[in-house]
């Protein structure tokens, strides 16, 4: 006797997949009649709200009813918890794991003993990058792994190039961004750069500088020394204790 509840549970849980299942694909099927630039969904899941849909294209997010009648793009806030819960889902789609960044495609500045690390995306015509760099003057026994990232104008682009084509890129770096230096032209292989902005746009790296540190936390804008200090202890510590 005791195998009827268990099979009579197994069988709801069945049901409620199946159903599961069918509301996806229903949902699929009627945005991709609809709107011919929503035929490739990579995920559809329930959001904390009764009868909304997360529907997610790439790192793009929208909310849609059970039918795929309607669609939202906008941001889903949680009042009781204050929280932005759409922030929240981007923020995990979007996270950098910092052991699988492309290390070959940036330049690395070296100061002290270079045990803690941090990348950061930078272009070479953002005024906060400038004050950033010049801020880290300040901070020492760390490696930088500095991130080429040409987003600002199509100057942006020729001034990565000549400090990528540079001999000394540490040195072109500074002189461009400490110094207001003029780095001279030059002319080599760029296709790092065109790897690192296919990268930017696959992780949303909208601004510059945006850092990403080696527990994985990611700060969009330039912050001052004393926060970049914080923010290495905390990375420090949360590596060390993840071992």
């Amino acid at each position: 006797m005791k195998l009827i509840p268990a099979l009579l549970a197994a069988a709801g849980t069945l049901a409620l997949t199946f159903s599961a299942h069918a509301q996806e694909a229903a949902i699929r099927k009627a945005l991709a009649e609809r709107i011919p630039q929503m035929d490739k969904i990579d995920e559809v899941r329930p959001t904390p709200m009764k009868g909304l849909f997360e529907v997610r294209i790439g790192t793009d997010l929208f909310y849609t009813d059970a039918k795929g009648n309607y669609v939202i793009q906008g941001e889903l806030i949680d009042t009781k918890a204050r929280r932005n819960l759409t922030e929240d889902r981007i923020a995990k789609l979007t996270a950098v794991d910092f052991s699988a960044l492309p290390l070959k495609d940036a330049f690395t500045i070296v100061r002290g003993d270079g045990k803690r690390k941090v990348a950061v995306f930078e272009d070479p015509n953002c005024g906060y990058c400038k004050r950033f760099e010049r801020d880290m003057q300040n901070v020492d026994n760390v490696t930088v792994y500095l991130f080429l990232y040409p987003i600002l104008s199509p100057d942006s682009a020729e001034k990565s190039r000549n400090i990528w084509c540079s001999k000394d890129r540490v040195a072109a770096w500074q002189d461009m961004m400490v110094r207001d230096k003029t780095v001279p032209a030059a002319s080599c292989d760029t296709s790092a750069i065109q790897r690192n902005l296919a990268f930017g746009r696959q992780y949303k790296i909208t601004g510059t500088p945006t850092l990403i540190f080696a527990n994985g936390t990611r700060v969009p804008g330039a912050i001052g020394a004393a926060e970049v200090e914080k923010r290495l202890a905390e990375a420090s510590s949360d590596t060390a204790s993840a071992r």
